[in-house]
């Protein structure tokens, strides 16, 4: 079966002047366009493709890369609103259409806009979505406490940063747990610090609890070889001093900092610390 929003893995059946057929196992074919065939290629060869609708509503495979596929979140500009709703630039020639029922707020040409990519069963067309939540669900959850999640920024609150976890569940990075910038769109590795009754979820950006000690350990004596062995630090520096030079918690620094010390790999002085 040809699976349309995703990359599929297809066989060479025949040329045409309009390209080249492709055809999956079960001998649905696709065609792929002039412009994407290669320079040299034989039949049967294998290609892996990206399947969608073209303009003209034909089931169609490129080589391009899309920002986004089928069941995926991304960050997209839109190029256009009409009377019907907004077109998205998602790196391909036909734009994401992005209907008004599924926008959380009115889309702007030229502005920047958090999206969903799924396949409408009306339509039988790949749709945009910026009400993300809708296609997260928390009441089942399929994550364990400490457990490493992929995660994908998703939007700002006034006490942190709301992720998407492993594409499936919201979590939220409280303010207070957040040692770097993290933007709209952001893919990054994280893990799970609590999970609510209410099956709300706390993420971190790093190794909770003893976990951390040497992640965070190593981090300082990479800072500390970096600046001559020497960094004006101790437990009574500002947090927002150790925030900023070595993107932890005071309370993180200051178990990473016993830690090193207990092996006698620095010293601890009135005006900073030391490498041994």
């Amino acid at each position: 079966m040809i699976h349309l929003g995703e990359y599929n893995t297809l066989e060479i059946l025949r040329e045409s002047e309009q390209g080249l057929y492709l055809a999956d196992e079960e001998g649905n074919e696709v065609l792929l366009p002039n412009r994407y065939v290669p320079e040299s290629f034989k039949i049967w060869d294998k290609m892996d493709v990206f399947v969608y609708l073209d303009n003209e509503e034909r089931l169609v495979a490129v080589t391009d890369k899309p920002y986004i596929k089928k069941g995926d979140f991304a960050l997209l500009r839109c190029n256009a609103v009409t009377e019907h709703g907004a077109f998205l630039d998602w790196g391909m020639l036909k734009e994401l259409f992005c209907p008004f029922r599924e926008q959380a707020f009115k889309m702007k040409k030229g502005g920047w806009y958090f999206v969903y990519c799924f396949l409408d069963e009306k339509s039988n067309r790949l749709v945009a979505s910026s009400k993300t939540n809708q296609f997260l669900d928390n009441k089942a959850l399929k994550v364990s406490l400490f457990e490493e999640v992929d995660l994908i920024v998703s939007h700002p609150s006034e006490i942190g940063m709301n992720v998407i976890i492993n594409k499936k569940h919201l979590g939220l990075i409280f303010n207070d747990d957040i040692f770097q910038d993290l933007s709209v769109g952001d893919r990054l590795k994280g893990y799970i610090k609590k999970i609510r009754p209410d099956n709300k979820i706390d993420v971190v950006l790093g190794q909770i609890g003893y976990r951390s000690i040497e992640p965070n350990a190593d981090a300082i004596l990479v800072e500390l070889r970096d600046n001559s062995g020497y960094l004006n630090l101790t437990d009574k520096s500002d947090p927002e001093t150790i925030k900023q030079v070595l993107k932890m918690s005071k309370k993180s620094f200051k178990k990473a900092v016993g830690s090193l010390y207990k092996k006698k790999l620095i010293e601890i002085k009135e005006d900073g610390i030391y490498l041994v």
